[in-house]
């Protein structure tokens, strides 16, 4: 029996209540009766968004950072789930799933996020947030770690630590970590209605679920494994919405559910480390003078622009190579500002694999060229085009809207919800065309951006939609005229 969570808020309960559940690595193709039925009724009673973006890189934590800021990585400074800072750690990455990284990071004086969140903005409104995680314990920090009272109850850690004990008694042990990831899915869902609904009585709360994102990740898309993670989550955004009713509190609970990024299958052809290596020089302690962050490049120390050059002319010979960003739009390259990724923290270059559009033996289409069975992180429409679908007493019925959002626009609009206004930091908007009552505004001229190599043979194109000049990159394609060189093999 679920134990109720004595109180630590001294607010009265809100009469506007709002629950974010962001389902990892959804793709809106997977929202179909057969494999979702739960989310898929509450997709027909509300309103679903079908030119929705994930923040580019295509990683959890660029966007659970995003959900929460209401901003890009130019602004609230978290560029991959791999990262690079000089001043916590000068020769290694840090890596943002890790909970201990995100508080190196802190303790070395750096912000972790260089952008106001949202559970910080709500606390000093007199508000409170809660996030319930069966994610990454770094995923989990993230969406509240600047609050100094916010709530996280996540399998490896609580905060406030204060609340430990009181985790213990209404969840009991913390399950295996499994895929699917079943047990720590209902742990999550137990969480919020053991202490939240019938204790903290949060304003908002993060409901992070980690599947299908982890069971993909290992089994690829489409088969058995896959579609039991699906189940899994179905099933518990379902209780998680019968208790809701039960209480009485499902008419005053407006519901966004997400999910951070697409998804594809990948045929493992890159291998960024191999490509970039003859690349680097040794420094005077005999560690290598470029880093490889995930899908980022740092040049340490003073950058030699010739280097740089080099390495973007290797890159854009690879077949397995897609858009190449850089930091002053070097030639035949888009500037890291159309990935609104321009943050001083960012590398000299930034690379998304190629992708196609075949279908692996599923019939699920969208192939990438990274490496593993299946995962996200390009420019990719299937990794960009994400899900975004709203029920609630604030939302619109039996709706479907054509106009571009992206995660950005999550945090702005709860605010909106919950009648405050979003601070000059969000550059996501408010989704007005969401709301009952609201008007859909008309989508702006799409635009296209287009860079091409000094010989020609290499285009690079990033198609963008817009609406009210809020700009949203739909994907990247690159052709090439010349026979591409054969993909790297790792040393």
């Amino acid at each position: 029996m679920l134990l109720a969570a004595q109180p630590v808020f001294t607010q009265a309960p809100a009469a506007r209540r709002v629950l974010v559940i962001v389902v990892d690595g959804l793709r809106p193709d997977y929202v179909a009766p057969a494999l979702m039925p739960r989310v898929s009724r509450l997709a027909a009673r509300g309103i679903v968004f079908r030119a929705h973006h994930s923040v580019f890189p295509t990683v959890t934590r660029v966007n659970g950072s995003s959900f929460v800021t209401g901003a890009y990585p130019e602004t609230h400074g978290i560029l991959g789930n791999v990262i690079y800072m000089p001043t916590v750690n000068a020769t290694k990455t840090l890596d943002t799933a890790v909970r201990d990284d995100l508080l190196a990071i802190e303790r070395s004086g750096e912000p972790l996020l260089t952008a106001p969140t949202l559970g910080d903005i709500l606390e000093r409104a007199g508000k409170r947030m809660m996030v319930v995680s069966s994610g990454t314990s770094g995923s989990a920090y993230l969406l509240n770690a600047a609050a100094r009272n916010g709530v996280i109850i996540h399998p490896q850690f609580t905060k406030p630590e204060s609340m430990s004990g009181r985790v213990a008694e209404a969840l009991g042990p913390v399950p295996p970590h499994a895929l699917p990831n079943a047990g720590e899915h209902r742990r999550a869902v137990d969480a919020y209605i053991a202490l939240g609904l019938d204790g903290l009585q949060p304003d908002v709360t993060f409901m992070w679920l980690s599947d299908p994102d982890s069971t993909a990740h290992a089994k690829g898309i489409g088969g058995s494994e896959f579609r039991a993670a699906l189940a899994s989550v179905d099933t518990e955004i379902g209780r998680a919405e019968d208790a809701l009713r039960a209480r009485g509190l499902l008419d005053r609970t407006d519901i966004i559910l997400t999910s951070d990024h697409g998804f594809s299958t990948h045929n493992s052809h890159l291998h960024l480390d191999a490509l970039v290596k003859p690349f680097a020089r040794p420094m005077p302690d005999g560690t290598p003078d470029v880093v490889v962050a995930e899908s980022a490049i740092h040049f340490r120390g003073a950058v030699d622009q010739s280097r740089v050059d080099a390495l973007v002319a290797e890159l854009q010979r690879r077949a397995e190579v897609g858009a190449i960003f850089t930091k002053d739009a070097r030639p035949g390259t888009l500037s890291l500002d159309v990935a609104r990724g321009n943050h001083p923290r960012a590398g000299e270059i930034l690379v998304s694999a190629n992708w196609n559009a075949e279908k692996n033996e599923f019939g699920f289409e969208g192939m990438t060229t990274q490496t593993g069975a299946a995962g996200h992180g390009a420019s990719s429409p299937y990794d960009i085009h994400n899900v975004l679908m709203a029920d609630g007493p604030d939302f619109r019925e039996h709706a479907t809207s054509d106009v571009p959002t992206g995660n950005v626009d999550v945090a702005p609009t709860i605010l909106r919800l919950l009648g405050l206004d979003p601070p000059p930091t969000m550059t996501g908007r408010v989704v007005d065309e969401a709301l009952r009552g609201g008007r859909a505004p008309a989508a702006d001229a799409g635009q296209s951006i287009v860079a091409t190599s000094p010989d020609r043979a290499y285009t690079v194109t990033a198609h963008l939609s817009a609406v009210r000049g809020h700009t949203y990159l739909d994907y990247t394609e690159v052709t090439r005229s010349l026979p591409p060189r054969r993909p790297a093999v790792p040393r």
